[in-house]
C-alpha cells in the first residue's frame, strides 16, 4: 500500500508540474501507457495471493481512474491558458481605422455612355449594335457620301488591304475600312428590319487625327428616329430634353445653327450656352455658345439606299463625341488623357462601381 501512496503521488505531482500539453502527453504514457508505471504494478497482480490480489486491483483501478481524471482536468486548464496566450497575442484594436484598401473606378467614358443610355432609355430609345470593320457601302455610299467627299481620303480614314491580298476574303469584301462614325448601325438596322425605327447607337470609332481633342480612336453616339410623322421640330425637343438632362441645367439655352451634313437635309449643329468669364467654361450660364452635336432629317437618298419609300417614311439623326461631351460636364481638359491609363487619373476623375445613372437618383456623384 505504501508503494502504491508513492506511486500516486509522485504521478499526480507530474501531472500538475507538466507546463503544457506535450509534456502533459508523456505524463499520461509513463503512467497508464502499455509500458507505464500502473501497467507494470498491475501485471505483478498474478504473484499476489486470492484476497491480497482483489485488494490490490481495486485500489490500481482506482488510482487509473483517478490519475485519468487528473490528466483530462490538467489538459482542460492548459487549453483554456493557450486559448488565453493565443487570444492576447492576436488580440486586435476595433477602434483602429481600417487599413487603405485599392479600388477600381468606372472610366469617364463608361459612365457617360451609361448616362446617354439612361436618359435616351427613358425617351424611348433602343440600343443597337454593328462592327467596328465596315465596308464601303454602310460607311459611306449608304449615307449619300459622294465619291470625292474628303472624309473617303486615306489622311481621314483608315483602309484595310483588300482581302484578297491577306487571305481573308470572307472579312468583309473589297473596301474595307475602320468606321469612321457609327452611321453604317443606323443603316444596317433600316435595311435588316422594318421601320419604324429608334434607336442610338454608340461605340467605338475611327480617324486619322491626334492632338488635343482628336484621337485616332474615340466613341461616338448616333440616335436615329424614323416614322411617317416625324418632323423638325421633333428633333429640337428630343436634343433639348436630352441636353438639359445630360448637363443638369433646367434651363440650359439651345441654338439650332444651318449647317452641311450628306446624310441630312436640311442638316444642322447644335450649340449650348455657355460663359467663358475669367478663362472659366461654365455650361448654361453667360451669353457664349459651344458647339456639341450635329443633327438633321435623313436624307431622301439614304432612305432609298435602305430600302424605304422616302415619300412614306421620314425622321431625323444626330450624333456627338461621347469623350467630347465627357470633357465638357466633367472638366477634363485633353481627351488625350482618356488612354494614357494614368492611376491618378482614373482616380480623380473615376467614378465609383455603385455610381449607376438613373434620372431618378441623378446621373452622376
Amino acid at each position: 500500500m505504501a508503494d502504491e501512496a508513492r506511486l500516486k503521488q509522485d504521478i499526480l505531482k507530474a501531472v500538475s508540474d507538466a507546463q503544457d500539453l506535450d509534456a502533459l502527453e508523456d505524463v499520461r504514457v509513463a503512467a497508464l501507457g502499455r509500458k507505464g508505471s500502473i501497467t507494470d504494478a498491475m501485471k505483478g497482480l498474478g504473484s499476489l495471493d486470492g484476497d491480497a490480489r482483489k485488494a490490490a486491483g481495486q485500489a490500481l483501478n482506482a488510482l487509473k481512474t483517478e490519475v485519468a481524471d487528473a490528466v483530462e482536468d490538467r489538459k482542460a486548464a492548459l487549453s483554456a491558458q493557450d486559448l488565453d496566450q493565443r487570444l492576447q497575442a492576436e488580440r486586435i484594436d476595433v477602434t483602429l481605422s481600417a487599413a487603405p484598401e485599392s479600388r477600381g473606378t468606372i472610366h469617364p467614358v463608361s459612365q457617360t455612355m451609361d448616362e446617354l443610355m439612361a436618359i435616351f432609355g427613358e425617351m424611348g430609345f433602343s440600343v443597337a449594335e454593328g462592327p467596328d470593320l465596315e465596308d464601303d457601302f454602310h460607311n459611306f455610299t449608304a449615307l449619300n457620301i459622294p465619291e470625292d467627299h474628303p472624309a473617303r481620303q486615306m489622311h481621314d480614314t483608315f483602309y484595310l488591304p483588300p482581302a484578297e491580298q491577306d487571305g481573308t476574303a470572307d472579312a468583309g469584301g473589297p473596301g474595307r475600312v475602320l468606321r469612321t462614325h457609327t452611321s453604317p448601325v443606323q443603316i444596317r438596322t433600316m435595311m435588316r428590319t422594318p421601320a419604324p425605327h429608334r434607336i442610338i447607337a454608340m461605340g467605338r470609332t475611327y480617324r486619322c487625327d491626334s492632338d488635343m481633342t482628336h484621337t485616332p480612336m474615340f466613341h461616338q453616339i448616333e440616335g436615329l428616329v424614323i416614322d411617317k410623322r416625324t418632323h423638325m421640330g421633333h428633333l429640337k425637343g428630343c436634343l433639348e430634353d436630352f441636353c438639359r438632362a445630360y448637363f443638369e441645367v433646367d434651363d440650359l439655352p439651345l441654338r439650332f445653327r444651318p449647317s452641311y451634313f450628306p446624310f441630312t437635309e436640311p442638316s444642322c449643329e447644335v450649340d449650348i450656352g455657355c460663359s467663358r468669364a475669367n478663362g472659366e467654361l461654365r455650361i448654361g450660364a453667360g451669353d457664349d455658345w459651344l458647339e456639341i452635336l450635329g443633327a438633321g432629317m435623313v436624307h431622301p437618298n439614304v432612305l432609298k439606299n435602305c430600302g424605304l419609300d422616302a415619300d412614306e417614311w421620314q425622321g431625323f439623326a444626330f450624333g456627338m463625341g461621347v469623350e467630347r461631351i465627357a470633357m465638357l460636364k466633367y472638366g477634363i481638359p485633353d481627351l488625350r488623357t482618356f488612354y494614357e491609363s494614368d492611376l491618378r487619373w482614373l482616380r480623380h476623375f473615376g467614378f465609383a462601381s455603385l455610381d449607376q445613372p438613373s434620372l431618378v437618383r441623378g446621373l452622376a456623384r
